[in-house]
């Protein structure tokens, strides 16, 4: 077989992008389409496959719909089966190189990942306080905010400028706190489904909690059920979420490929 990092005088104008490894038998549908519209296929080695699709090596990767079509394929395919992603951007020289490179080299690695998801896919639990309930509920709990709220009432925003800041400051380190003290009462009620949790960082000054599970996909009822009576119990405090089944990118994202 010809080595696929071959010179030739010609310049490369087409790579092959990598979503991510899957087992062998599956099979990609006729219409699933990927970064730039490109038709996906698989490339197979063994027991083990990569999802892939051509792109030109001239353009420039990273913009929204980019990363929308790297998801959604990978998140498609977590309903089916199970998914290793790879990085967004993973771009090798040709199939040969996938095969090579990718699938032979790390064999053992791939299946051995695949089985422990099968079954499994990623979700997401996320919370996001109600900001004039949250902010009651900090001004009760805190006599000094009360003080500082009707400090500031009803009274021009230049003459209370040191006060509001106060009271911001207040306000954001309770959240902080309650912060805390939420993610761990959502993790503790999803301890009975799964022992792969991630605690993800917050993406916004009023997220209550982000907790990323590795659970059988068999068992998304029960998980619904968990969310759901959470969001019963934080009614008009907490706006609840859940998503999935995504693929398992908090748990075994793989390094994109030297291509």
């Amino acid at each position: 077989m010809a080595s696929s990092k071959e010179t030739t005088d010609e310049p490369q104008v087409s790579g092959v992008y990598v979503y991510g490894i899957v087992p062998a038998d599956v099979e990609t549908e006729e219409d699933a389409v990927g970064v730039c519209d490109g038709s996906v296929s698989t490339v197979k080695h063994g027991d083990i496959a990569a999802l892939v699709s051509e792109i030109s090596v001239d353009r420039p990767l990273g913009k929204p719909e980019d990363l929308q079509a790297h998801a959604h394929l990978l998140d498609g395919t977590s309903r089916v089966a199970p998914v290793l992603p790879l990085r967004f951007g993973a771009v090798m020289t040709d199939e040969d190189a996938v095969e090579e490179e990718l699938l032979a080299a790390h064999a053992d690695e791939f299946a051995a990942a695949l089985e422990e998801l099968e079954g499994r896919a990623q979700y997401v639990v996320k919370g996001r306080y109600v900001e004039k309930a949250i902010l009651r509920e900090v001004i009760d709990e805190n006599e000094q905010a009360g003080k500082l709220r009707d400090t500031i009432r009803d009274q021009p925003e230049d003459a209370t400028r040191d006060a509001r800041m106060a009271l911001g400051e207040i306000v954001s380190n309770a959240i902080v706190a309650k912060r805390d003290e939420d993610t761990a009462k959502v993790v503790e009620a999803l301890t009975s489904l799964t022992d792969s949790v991630n605690v993800r960082e917050p993406t916004h000054e009023e997220e209550a909690a982000q907790v990323a599970v590795l659970v059988e996909v068999a068992r998304q009822d029960e998980l619904e059920k968990a969310v759901g009576a959470l969001a019963e119990e934080w009614d008009g405090r907490v706006d609840m979420r859940l998503l999935g089944p995504l693929a398992a990118y908090d748990f075994v994202v793989t390094a994109k490929p030297e291509g």
